[in-house]
């Protein structure tokens, strides 16, 4: 390195998925993970333009993917889909395998238990980025208590509300107030209040990802 020349620094938010990286990743998976909120449902969405092409200039041409890449894939998908880490996924399998029960079944009920993506499953955030930013900024209160973890834990029977001030600044771009709108059958929604009731457990029959879970057993089972 020539004398006097600054030395770069790697930026420590390098595996932080940012607002431009979200269609890219949606094209790698070859389908829509829904990280753009309201961008996702309309005709803007790169997959409705371009279909389901990898992006890079080789997207056409790539070739079929190994058993491990596969395995590697349905992961990548899974952690995108909830927005969790790796270290995060992980330690969300090694409880599902600890678990009683299938072990993908947990891992799904896990996930789909974590309070950010029970705010956007409900319909009262404009994407998963967005319910996570209104749980760490203390604006979800679960059962009248401030919760500002986003993988807390949500139990039957909790009842999820949304600072009203806050909704009223954009609650005509929720997903709730739309007429097609459906929430899984083990959350029930009052739209009049803009609250949620978990009424039961999730499972994989009610859960709207298509996640082989199988794959990612394969994966950590290498």
């Amino acid at each position: 390195m020539a004398p006097g020349r600054p030395r770069k620094e790697k930026s420590k938010n390098m595996s932080r998925i940012t607002s431009l990286t979200k269609c890219r990743l949606c094209r790698a998976e070859g389908e829509k993970l829904f990280l753009k909120g309201a961008r996702c449902f309309s005709g803007k969405c790169p997959i409705e333009k371009r279909g389901s092409v990898p992006p890079g200039m080789h997207g056409l041409k790539r070739k079929r993917p190994s058993d491990y890449g596969l395995q590697l894939r349905a992961k990548q998908k899974a952690k995108r889909i909830f927005a969790v880490n790796e270290t995060q996924f992980r330690n969300y399998y090694l409880t599902a395998k600890k678990l009683k029960g299938l072990v993908g079944d947990n891992l799904i009920i896990l996930l789909e238990r974590r309070l950010d993506n029970v705010v956007f499953l409900s319909g009262l955030s404009l994407s998963k980025s967005h319910a996570r930013q209104l749980v760490s900024h203390k604006n979800v209160l679960v059962n009248q208590q401030k919760i500002n973890i986003a993988s807390y834990q949500v139990q039957v029977g909790d009842k999820i509300t949304i600072n009203p001030k806050l909704l009223e600044k954009f609650a005509d771009s929720l997903k709730i107030n739309q007429k097609d709108f459906q929430t899984p059958g083990w959350l029930k929604v009052d739209k009049a209040k803009l609250t949620v009731t978990v009424t039961a457990l999730p499972d994989l029959q009610t859960s709207q990802t298509n996640i082989d879970t199988n794959l990612i057993i394969e994966y950590y089972s290498r």
